[in-house]
């Protein structure tokens, strides 16, 4: 069995790494199953230098297709193009995504077309939200998947909603908590922690990269405003992408307690969250590792596609009106904010029930 392992961003290697020692473990005991690890080379970040496979124990693509930057439709084309000629040179017999980025739906639709299997890790995640580009993402990938790997009860109702019959879909967790709890015991702390002089539980970490939060100025001002404003002057650390840091300053936005750092490691980052008081965030993938580390989130934005942070999590979904933020920093100070729980199967062992699925189940 040979499976190609598709990654187009860091948080894609993230949620394929457990899946990678699944495999090794299983071809220790003498499994026939091979990978090959396709970076299509979507994201060019930075932090992924050899440091960042060797502190995750990732291994280095097999293949990059170097997609580079572009349009939407400049990058799907440039994905589909590299995925099929690596197909046509080298076939494989299933086609492995993860998540909604674009690469996820481009190989999918290569690898559909040139009737190769496809399976979905986080299938059936759903924010019904047709103005996010991730979800187009998702629904082209589904609606052509074959085997569905899925992360919670909801994504399983979403497929079988849409016509998906139940045995091609199987509830294994989440890989992306697989990674964390194997790191957990790793994270690392970073400079920031004795520059401000943190201690637990007495700082907020934030996180803001989507548009509607950082593109429109004004929106961007009173949303640091309110934060700031509520915040009992505790430090909130910021890790900030360099374009929003010349918003920040072009606004004129200085506060003593706003600590603006550059984008951290995964192990540093982690560490911060791990003993933060709170996380304001606009991520979804983060509000996966708040529940499971039990740490109170808000989420500025409408909708999630993971309501499960929120049914049984210690996630809030706020919304984009700045205004909200009072309320819900009260709820937090005032020792009020909601205890949480550990979604079902986010243990660590979502990639080994994966690979077991793949040998005995398909």
């Amino acid at each position: 069995m040979k499976i190609d392992l598709i990654a187009g961003a860091r948080p894609n290697f993230m949620k394929i790494a457990p899946i990678i020692d699944a495999i090794k473990v299983a071809q220790s005991k003498g499994e026939n199953i091979e990978y090959r690890l396709v970076h299509t080379g979507q994201h060019y970040d930075k932090n992924m230098s050899g440091s960042f496979f060797e502190q995750l124990e990732i291994p280095l693509p097999d293949v990059n297709l170097e997609a580079g930057s572009g349009t939407q439709a400049e990058q799907t084309a440039k994905i589909m193009m590299g995925y099929e000629s690596l197909l046509k040179h080298e076939s494989t017999d299933y086609c492995l995504v993860v998540g909604d980025v674009t690469s996820t739906m481009a190989c999918s639709i290569v690898a559909k077309k040139m009737n190769i299997k496809v399976i979905h890790v986080e299938g059936g995640i759903r924010s019904w939200d047709l103005s996010m580009p991730e979800e187009i993402n998702r629904m082209v990938t589904d609606s052509i998947t074959d085997y569905f790997f899925t992360t919670s009860e909801t994504a399983n109702n979403n497929l079988m909603k849409n016509g998906i019959p139940e045995d091609r879909i199987f509830f294994v967790g989440n890989t992306m908590i697989d990674t964390l709890l194997k790191h957990r015991p790793n994270f690392k702390q970073p400079l920031i922690w004795d520059e401000v002089g943190l201690s637990k539980k007495n700082y907020i970490v934030m996180t803001l990269h989507r548009p509607a939060n950082v593109d429109e100025e004004m929106i961007l001002k009173e949303l640091i405003d309110e934060i700031i404003d509520h915040s009992k002057d505790i430090p909130i650390i910021f890790p900030v992408h360099p374009r929003t840091v010349k918003k920040l300053e072009s606004l004129g936005i200085f506060y003593p307690n706003l600590h603006l750092v550059e984008p951290l490691g995964y192990l540093e980052f982690n560490y911060l969250v791990e003993r933060a008081k709170a996380v304001i965030t606009d991520s979804g993938g983060i509000t996966e590792e708040t529940t499971v580390m039990n740490i109170p989130c808000m989420t500025l934005r409408d909708n999630t596609e993971r309501p499960e942070t929120i049914e049984l999590g210690t996630n809030e979904l706020l919304g984009v009106n700045p205004k909200a933020v009072g309320p819900a920093m009260g709820n937090l100070f005032s020792g009020t904010w909601k205890d949480g729980q550990i979604p079902h199967l986010w243990d660590g062992k979502a990639a080994e029930r994966i690979i077991n699925y793949l040998l005995y189940s398909l």
